[in-house]
């Protein structure tokens, strides 16, 4: 009964752990979007869509050759997921476990593993389905990234709510990835889950610690590269101000996009 009770605490404690860490992540990323990796990378790919957009012809194999190979990244992990389900139903209905395994420490019943391998299974599955669908967006940017929109519209308003739209697509595809990437960072607590509750107890300390530094962006504010000339003329400074004032105002529509 002991072991049972490691079970029942430890097991709802460590999950709870992982998900007051993701609520907190998520509400970090749409209130201070430029202090956060997923924010920050989000912001630099509406430029970059916009960048690619400004002349088809000279960056479009550059923007479809990016996007094939996020398209790879995200069939990889497709394929690992749905492969390794495979494996984990193989072994449910195989009647996996041995209940006197001394490396075992907790609840050593079939039922225990029965759900145990379940979690696992469900934790790959949904980074299966959550590829693919990042597989869909990318599909969709590769096409809407070369469409010539200087030139089917005539107004800059329309210019900036069609490079707007290519941006979302994009960042959808890249949010359903880094979702898909989740998937398997909990699986590995799980799979600690069926030596006992205590290794997956530890192990979402430890993985809560690593993913803190791979979310948070350290680096405060946006860098501004300084003119290294000192008597540059009166017309230059106008300019370099105007632009300075157009990127504000992009990143900030860009932040603002991020809530949508």
């Amino acid at each position: 009964m002991d072991k049972k009770v490691l079970d029942y605490t430890l097991v709802p404690s460590g999950l709870f752990i992982m998900m007051a860490y993701h609520a907190w992540l998520l509400h970090r990323i749409v209130k201070h979007p430029d202090k956060t990796v997923v924010g920050v990378t989000a912001i630099n790919r509406r430029f970059w869509v916009r960048a690619m957009m400004e002349d088809v012809s000279k960056n479009g194999v550059l923007a479809v050759q990016t996007l094939r190979n996020n398209i790879m990244a995200s069939t990889l992990l497709a394929s690992t997921a749905i492969t390794l389900s495979s494996l984990i139903a193989v072994l449910m209905t195989s009647g996996y476990g041995n209940q006197s395994s001394l490396f075992i420490i907790g609840d050593r019943s079939k039922f225990s593993f029965s759900v145990k391998f379940f979690a696992i299974l469900v934790c790959f599955l949904v980074a299966f389905l959550l590829n693919v669908q990042s597989i869909r967006y990318y599909s969709h940017a590769s096409i809407l990234i070369n469409v010539p929109y200087r030139k089917i519209s005539q107004h800059q308003r329309q210019h900036q709510a069609m490079a707007d739209y290519v941006a979302k697509t994009v960042n959808r595809g890249s949010y359903f990835w880094s979702l898909g990437l989740r998937g398997f960072y909990f699986s590995f607590p799980l799979f600690l889950w069926i030596f006992g509750p205590i290794p997956m107890f530890l192990s979402c300390f430890a993985l809560v610690f690593m993913l803190y530094f791979l979310d948070v962006s350290f680096e405060s504010g946006w860098a501004v590269e300084a003119s290294d000339d000192d008597d540059d003329d009166d017309d230059d400074d106008d300019d370099e101000e105007r632009k300075d004032e157009e990127l504000g105002s992009a990143m900030m529509i860009s932040i603002g996009g991020l809530n949508d």
